[in-house]
């Protein structure tokens, strides 16, 4: 075989003149052969097609690239005796899942934006199309370790979400995760639980339940093949996937060495909305997202509304404005309102000459102003004194 020195070509241009499933096959070895977010193997999928490269990874006649060695082909060598990607592709799809791979009308573009680091497939299983569902998506993730408050915030905001037809987008974990999938289920909602190991496989144990419920009523995704496992390291290069999935990710909750701080990074690095909900200054799940907020690296957001006025459609999705009751004395106007002011509650009361004093009026206009303010039952008049009335 020729050494492969083809020039650099835009990516999937190589793929579209490749035979399609002989381009998903070899995109299902590459899945095993590579970890998630591979940037060594990404640029080389830009140059040539996915089966061209796994056999020049077999042959060792990879093209030359900046930061390849020998050790680095070895360990890509050393992971493919024994890969059967058929057996891969129908251990998904006996799960009723597919491998969705770039080219595919199911894959979401805006995966592109990861560059040389996009996920090489996808495996799903699920109902719904992943590139419709993620065009209206929003991911909501935190703390693992979550309180209460977190729980119920993070449930509230997916649950307001799916009711407004937003599809909710998070890891499955424990805590803010776990209670953005719930509470988008609750109300008959659309969810994604971007994983950290195959399809297959319900991590944590905990939310094995949840997991499957997922799989029937909303989506199960990840990079990772079939039977595979998660690690430390997978978990961090999951987030990135869910920040670039969505148009907008929500930190509930986040301690400042939390996970889920990656996630609202990478959605801010990809010109993704990044938002955070502020919790007590007294708790340490809550101070990562403090920072982000103090930093300007997100925006402070209460409720579904605010999520929605930010990544929604300009001039639909405004939030409402706020404001406090508006009281009748709120519409006095400025002269009678200082006129009131003066008036004293005691049950003396204050003459004429006090009140002008007081007020900084003549004696003729505050007088009018009294005898307004007594129709408007806010005073009352006992011989030459005046006071004011005790309103409940």
């Amino acid at each position: 075989m020729n050494r492969l020195t083809c020039d650099p070509q835009p990516p999937d241009r190589a793929a579209a003149v490749a035979d399609p499933e002989e381009e998903r096959l070899a995109r299902a070895v590459l899945n095993r052969v590579s970890e998630p977010g591979d940037a060594m193997v990404g640029r080389w999928l830009g140059r040539l097609p996915a089966a061209a490269l796994v056999r020049a990874i077999r042959d060792g006649t990879v093209p030359d690239h900046p930061g390849l060695d020998a050790t680095r082909l070895a360990g890509y060598q050393a992971r493919l005796p024994g890969l059967d990607p058929a057996d891969d592709l129908k251990r998904v799809q006996d799960a009723g899942g597919r491998f969705i791979i770039p080219g595919d009308t199911e894959w979401p573009s805006q995966l592109d934006d990861l560059g040389d680091g996009r996920p090489v497939g996808l495996w799903a299983t699920g109902t719904g199309s992943l590139r419709l569902l993620a065009l209206r998506s929003v991911s909501v993730v935190g703390s693992r370790a979550c309180t209460a408050y977190g729980a119920h915030v993070a449930g509230e905001f997916a649950a307001q979400l799916a009711e407004r037809g937003w599809v909710v987008v998070s890891g499955a974990a424990y805590g803010i995760d776990a209670a953005a999938h719930r509470g988008a289920l609750a109300v008959g909602g659309m969810t994604i639980a971007v994983l950290a190991c195959g399809v297959d496989v319900a991590y944590p144990k905990g939310n094995a339940a949840l997991i499957r419920r997922i799989g029937v009523q909303g989506l199960l995704v990840s990079e990772l093949p079939p039977g595979e496992h998660p690690n430390r390291f997978r978990f961090v290069l999951r987030n990135r996937v869910i920040a670039a999935l969505t148009r907008g990710t929500v930190v509930v909750e986040a301690a400042v060495r939390s996970g889920a701080l990656s996630t609202a990074r990478r959605a801010r690095d990809l010109n993704r909305h990044t938002m955070g909900v502020a919790g007590p200054v007294t708790s340490e799940l809550s101070a990562g997202v403090h920072a982000l907020i103090r930093s300007g690296a997100a925006t402070l957001v209460t409720d579904a509304d605010e999520v929605t006025e930010l990544i929604g459609s300009i001039g639909e999705d405004l939030a409402p404005q706020r404001a406090g009751p508006v009281l009748p004395r709120d519409l006095l106007e400025p002269a009678v309102a200082r006129v009131l002011e003066a008036v004293p509650a005691t049950a003396e009361g204050a003459p004429i000459e006090r009140l002008a004093r007081q007020s900084g009026l003549p004696p003729d206009e505050v007088l009018q102003k009294l005898y307004e303010l007594g129709s408007l039952g806010y005073v009352e008049r006992h011989g030459a004194h005046w006071r004011a009335v005790r309103r409940r």
